[in-house]
């Protein structure tokens, strides 16, 4: 099996220069780097991650959490995180988190615990003290996405402030006949997104002077176009009832409502106004109004976080430190103002 010193042989370099130039860990000229690089590819050399922890603590790996891979925001942020992470040389592993449970237990104390990792991220799991107290004693660094956890630097963006401004879209064009369509809190995701989302779009009706008494300004469904779809038909099949507009908690169910909406004979946006929250790829072709949150840019926020975390240690503190990243409103031609009516 070839060895560094064959690399090295063959590049014309000192071992030690060979090693810096494969680890990157060390100051190396790009010539160099890249004679010692074509070297080590003729020959098939490749570096042993094993004795490269022993000289640099370093395993070159981070452990990830996620509450669930399918879904788009998930598998976004993720696919971010895997190519910044292989940009910075690192691997990443993954540990597709359940709800509370004995196998949630032996993430934490087996894999987490036992396996080396240079540090863990925790996407959309809101940790409990138990769990974040584990983390901490393992002496790594630690980020989250999605909301506040103790002690721990975290990324997310306002959701409450997104459904505000989602639902003061719509009041600004004349809405008054709004309603929300977003998750049920029986299926409460992590950091209360589905009733944060829904506390927005109270709040925004009641600063507008509407009542939030009423029956029939929230309909909980499934965070998925099929959920959409299906509550769509129910709430706009009879045109006594039906709203103007409506607020969709993600993206998904905001085109599952489009398709509902047009199966019906509803024109969107003359007859019915929709916008959501995501960015999803689809909402351009569905020409769909939302308030763009950037998963990706949350991945990268969240890699380059824990890298500098992992070059620069801080002291470890109980304090939580949030930083929210700000959505963008992307106007598209799912939203106008309500139609008039006739004679008016």
């Amino acid at each position: 099996m070839s060895a560094i010193a064959d690399v090295a042989r063959l590049a014309g370099v000192a071992k030690a220069t060979a090693s810096r130039a494969l680890s990157g860990r060390g100051y190396v000229s790009e010539e160099t780097r890249q004679k010692v690089i074509a070297a080590a590819r003729e020959i098939g050399y490749v570096a042993s991650p094993n004795a490269a922890s022993l000289v640099t603590g370093r395993t070159k790996s981070i452990g990830v959490i996620i509450p669930f891979i399918s879904r788009w925001f998930f598998s976004e942020v993720l696919e971010s995180m895997e190519q910044a992470l292989l940009d910075e040389g690192y691997d990443m592993t993954l540990y597709n988190l359940p709800a509370p449970s004995p196998e949630r237990e032996r993430v934490f104390d087996y894999f987490l615990a036992r396996k080396r990792f240079d540090g863990v991220i925790s996407v959309g799991v809101a940790l409990s003290d138990e769990e974040v107290t584990l983390l901490h004693r393992l002496g790594r660094p630690l980020v989250g996405i999605g909301g506040p956890i103790r002690g721990v630097d975290t990324i997310a963006i306002d959701d409450v402030a997104a459904a505000r401004l989602a639902t003061e879209h719509l009041l600004s064009l004349g809405h008054t006949d709004i309603v929300h369509i977003g998750g049920s809190k029986d299926d409460e995701m992590d950091f209360q997104v589905h009733s944060n989302r829904l506390t927005g779009f109270f709040a925004a009706l009641r600063d507008a002077g509407l009542s939030t008494e009423r029956s029939g300004l929230f309909f909980a469904c499934e965070f998925t176009m099929p959920g959409g779809y299906e509550v769509g038909l129910s709430v706009f099949g009879d045109p006594r009832t039906r709203p103007t507009a409506v607020f969709a908690a993600s993206d998904e169910i905001a085109i599952g409502l489009i398709v509902a909406a047009r199966e019906l004979g509803i024109q969107v946006p003359a007859d019915l106004s929709v916008i959501g929250i995501d960015g999803h790829p689809y909402a351009d072709m569905f020409r769909l109004t939302t308030l763009e949150q950037h998963p990706r840019k949350q991945g990268r926020f969240a890699v380059e976080a824990l890298l500098a975390e992992l070059e620069n240690p801080t002291p470890q503190s109980e304090d939580d430190h949030l930083t929210v990243l700000p959505t963008n409103l992307a106007i598209r031609s799912s939203t106008s103002g309500p139609r008039q009516p006739h004679g008016s």
